[in-house]
């Protein structure tokens, strides 16, 4: 199937405008990458609620803790890498600690960073965030739920963390999708398993599964946009409809999305759970596509992979 991609970045700028508009609390804060955040649109519009602290990611992170003592609602951006490697300890001790008003929007998570290689794949992003209490971490597929993912976060009141592709991605959703932040979304009914996913993959795994229909494998899918706190009752219902689930993300199978429901399950409803993501090693240099091939994200290398494990 065709879809139009569009840049989830520039999504996540123009609607910080937007929110900037109606909110004068709203402020951003970068560091030294607002052109690859997509952050420089908001400084164009608000150049005094912009602060761009430098390569100082962890001055960041307690800079916008200052600023939402004071009543501002702060999104700070960064590379993943950089967001949650760098500054984990401010973002655990100052931010979440006090459970402060912050919002962490982080781009060029995953693989799909491409050329850029390994130090700068943050594949241990999810797994950093949804470890910390107080903190709601969402993965956003595509540019509307990018843009309903980011206007939640500014009502919500609370540390939240946002991560947001690189790549330009399919448009999924219409205007007609409504965000629900703590359910998540059956996109497609099936009987023969579940396939749990989020962010990247999950234009991939729709489109694996129409190549698994034709092998006369039915497929459940859910979106799970919001990782932590998750929608156990949706992974359970389906678990116990299909008794096969395999979860598929641009991430570590350790402490990720495929952690996550395994977590549920095991306590619930034991059932095999199959993890496809990157396996206990780093990325490396490429384009996008070369890489979720490699790493067995595509459609075509999903649909050969769940095949194998179910025979």
């Amino acid at each position: 199937m065709q879809r139009e991609c569009k840049s989830v970045r520039s999504v996540y700028g123009s609607t910080l405008v937007e929110l900037g508009k109606k909110n004068k609390n709203i402020v951003v804060l970068d560091a030294d990458l607002s052109c690859s955040t997509q952050t420089q649109l908001f400084a164009k519009e608000f150049p005094e609620r912009f602060f761009n602290v430098g390569i100082a990611e962890q001055d960041l992170m307690t800079t916008a803790a200052g600023l939402s003592c004071t009543g501002k609602i702060p999104f700070v951006s960064t590379f993943a890498m950089f967001a949650t490697g760098r500054a984990w300890e401010q973002i655990r001790n100052t931010i979440c600690y006090s459970n402060l008003n912050v919002k962490i929007a982080a781009t060029h998570g995953g693989i799909t960073v491409g050329e850029d290689g390994a130090s700068h794949q943050a594949l241990e992003d999810i797994s950093l965030m949804r470890s910390i209490p107080n903190m709601t971490v969402i993965v956003p597929a595509d540019a509307e739920e990018t843009k309903q993912a980011v206007e939640f976060a500014a009502s919500y009141k609370g540390p939240v963390y946002i991560r947001i592709a690189r790549t330009s991605l399919p448009d999924i959703f219409d205007s007609s999708y409504k965000f629900t932040p703590y359910k998540a979304m059956i996109m497609r009914e099936g009987d023969d398993i579940t396939l749990i996913t989020n962010g990247e993959t999950l234009v991939e795994t729709l489109d694996c599964a129409t190549i698994l229909e034709e092998k006369g494998i039915s497929s459940e899918i859910i979106n799970m946009p919001v990782v932590k706190p998750i929608d156990a009752e949706t992974i359970i219902k389906s678990a116990k409809k299909t008794n096969r689930v395999f979860t598929i993300e641009n991430h570590s199978v350790i402490g990720g999305l495929g952690s996550a429901v395994c977590e549920v399950l095991s306590e619930n409803y034991p059932v095999k759970v199959t993890r496809i993501g990157t396996n206990d090693e780093f990325g490396q240099s490429g384009t996008a596509k070369e890489l979720m091939n490699y790493y067995g994200l595509s459609s075509v290398k999903l649909a050969e992979k769940i095949t194998g494990f179910l025979k």
